[in-house]
């Protein structure tokens, strides 16, 4: 399965497609857009203000990939539903986290 990120030194950049004012938090699966890109679906009940969606999502990464919520920040994309999440750590181990997540 292709997963929707790129490692990097210090860790992975996640491309997600947020829906936030969901009924409930969680991952969904991965989708490709019209131009080809691949992006992990993901829901939040938070509302796109103020960042709260943003925040929701890092600690639904974070809870969902079982590392510190202070390893996982939006660093693009913070007012549009494509974002890319910057999660720090070491890039095998958290790829590998990820498709475990991403198999259930």
């Amino acid at each position: 399965m292709d997963l929707p990120c790129r490692p990097r030194d210090d860790g992975l950049d996640l491309y997600v497609r947020l829906t936030p004012k969901s009924s409930k938090d969680e991952l969904g699966g991965v989708e490709a857009s019209a131009d080809g890109k691949i992006y992990l679906k993901a829901r939040v009940r938070a509302v796109p203000e103020k960042g709260a969606a943003n925040t929701a999502l890092e600690k639904l990464v974070a809870k969902s990939l079982g590392v510190p919520a202070t390893t996982v920040q939006v660093v693009a994309g913070g007012t549009a539903r494509l974002k890319t999440v910057r999660i720090s750590g070491e890039p095998p181990m958290l790829h590998q986290k990820l498709e475990q997540t991403l198999s259930r």
